[in-house]
């Protein structure tokens, strides 16, 4: 991927704080890689206002179901791994 040089102004605090955690030489990559979250954050954003716009806010019930969903797969997952885990072992 070509780069280009950009000048930006950050907190110095911030950019300090992150500097001594990645490094001199890996701090335009973390940048790069906040900002590209950022960006998808942004895009699905748009996405859940262009869905609303079409079918609605998601309702409390909605979310309900989604999260129930969701903790069945996590336990299937779970009780999956615990079965590969017991086969090992017996093999």
């Amino acid at each position: 991927m070509a780069t280009k040089k950009y000048t930006v102004t950050l907190p110095e605090a911030l950019a300090e704080e992150i500097r001594s955690e990645v490094g001199a030489g890996a701090f335009s990559a973390y940048v790069t890689r906040a900002i590209e979250r950022q960006r998808e954050r942004d895009r699905l954003g748009e996405l859940v206002e262009r869905l609303e716009g079409e079918y609605g806010p998601v309702t409390d019930a909605d979310l309900a179901a989604a999260e129930a969903e969701r903790r069945e797969i996590e336990r299937w997952f779970q009780e999956h791994e615990a079965s590969v885990a017991s086969h090992r072992k017996a093999a």
